[in-house]
């Protein structure tokens, strides 16, 4: 069992390189106060995004590709276009020709993810294991490309051992998917999720930094501050990717739904975790019941299109619109006014009408549009998150200026969730807050 992390940021990967000068002046930030914005960690917020979409995206696209959903061809497309913005940055960062063996060697591996589906779905074995075999002789190749890209910031052997995991975790999860273990599932896929943040997009993110120095201002990636801000945003996103299966789930009374939600649940018991760490007992049972009621209107609001009632579907509706107002009150003051409410409420009201339009698209047939809109969702839960973490920062700046960092503890999603943990027994006002970890993790045996 472990910790949920929380993490990552919104910002068009196709803008994270600075463009139209070359290199821009050095600004040496070590004398100032820590910043969650700095243009090395908005690139780790980017990355992170990407690489944790991936997980999700891929995860959903083996299901339905195993279900015959009637999205499952514009769900898998919605996982090569999020590879398309991946080789966008590594163009920008490397040129023309290291882009392209990117995407070649990526959509490659998602081929393979997709072939294994298709061999379990079958129960061919023999084009399973020629399926895995060439999802792990993926790592191998991806390890040299990055090394060398690298001049060997990133190694080849810890790409490989990070991959292996990836490939073990998407994999895992859709084989206790056939298999009907649906809790495991969908614990498997956050591991998966958070594994892409805290190994692949932490590595790629301080290398890449490193070695562009000049192009992010001398700035550093990997700081207690950028941290706090890729937790915060993994958990955010982690919520609409949650919800957003969870309302496909709800309306065509998918068996997995029950665990979807237990999942989305405990996602919202994490946030409510590190509220209450930071702000006291009081206000993480104030989130937390602010946060859980906005689920389940999203959830009356599925039921009442299900149900053809549109009267309790104008109810839901009203009841998300009042808890934009409450909870954008709620952070304003927890915040001192560093979140202000009409900010915040503008960008709730985005998040809930991406919500409601990828679940609305998907009850019309506009799969398509579903998953584009499913994309931008994901995307847009890294503003608030950028807001809050900064908030917190500036409210404790203390707590993240020079601090020594966890010790690494080795690969994968358990190992390297520690981030939040420590950050929250840094804090002083931990010892009145009085939380109680949650925890919800099943070691995945690898």
């Amino acid at each position: 069992m472990k910790l949920k992390n929380i993490a990552v940021a919104l910002m068009s990967l196709v803008l994270l390189v600075p463009i139209g000068g070359g290199a821009v002046l050095a600004d040496n930030h070590q004398d100032s106060e820590p910043e969650v914005d700095t243009a090395a960690v908005d690139f780790r917020a980017s990355t992170d995004h990407l690489f944790s979409e991936h997980a999700y995206l891929i995860i959903t696209a083996m299901r339905k590709a195993y279900n015959g959903d009637p999205d499952a061809a514009e769900a898998l497309e919605a996982v090569y276009q999020n590879g398309y913005d991946i080789q966008a940055a590594i163009t920008k960062l490397y040129g023309e020709e290291a882009g392209e063996t990117f995407i070649k060697n990526w959509t490659d591996h998602i081929g393979y993810f997709m072939e294994y589906a298709e061999a379990v779905a079958n129960d061919n074995e023999e084009e399973r294991q020629k399926a895995f075999n060439n999802l792990q002789e993926y790592t191998y190749i991806s390890g040299e490309f990055q090394e060398r890209l690298t001049n060997g910031r990133v190694t080849e052997e810890t790409v490989v051992k990070v991959l292996t995991t990836h490939i073990n975790q998407v994999t895992g999860s859709y084989d206790a998917y056939v298999a009907e273990d649906y809790e495991e599932a969908y614990t498997i896929q956050s591991e998966a999720m958070e594994h892409l943040v805290n190994t692949v997009s932490k590595s790629l993110s301080k290398a890449y930094t490193d070695q562009f120095a000049d192009m992010f201002n001398h700035t550093e990636a990997v700081t207690d501050a950028a941290n706090l801000r890729t937790d915060f945003n993994f958990l955010l996103a982690e919520h609409f990717a949650l919800l957003q299966q969870a309302m496909q789930n709800n309306y065509d009374d998918a068996p997995g739904f029950e665990a979807n939600r237990e999942l989305l649940n405990a996602n919202t018991e994490q946030l409510a975790a590190a509220i209450a760490s930071i702000y006291g007992e009081e206000a993480g049972e104030k989130f937390y019941d602010i946060w859980s009621n906005h689920i389940m209107y999203f959830m009356e609001y599925v039921e009442a299109v299900a149900n053809d009632n549109p009267e309790e579907k104008e109810a839901a509706l009203k009841q998300l619109e009042q808890y934009r107002e409450d909870f954008s009150q709620f952070i304003s003051v927890a915040t001192n006014d560093r979140v202000e409410a009409e900010t915040l409420s503008q960008g709730l009201q985005v998040h809930v009408e991406q919500a409601l339009g990828t679940f609305n698209s998907y009850v019309e047939g506009e799969y398509e549009e579903t998953w584009t809109i499913a994309r931008e969702g994901y995307a847009h839960m890294f503003m608030p998150a950028k807001l809050l973490s900064s908030a917190i920062v500036q409210q404790f700046p203390e707590m993240f200026d020079d601090m020594p960092g966890m010790p690494e503890t080795g690969m994968g999603g358990t190992a390297d969730s520690n981030n939040l943990n420590w950050i929250l027994w840094t804090l002083p006002v931990l010892a009145l807050a009085g939380i109680t970890v949650f925890t919800r993790r099943k070691q995945v045996q690898e």
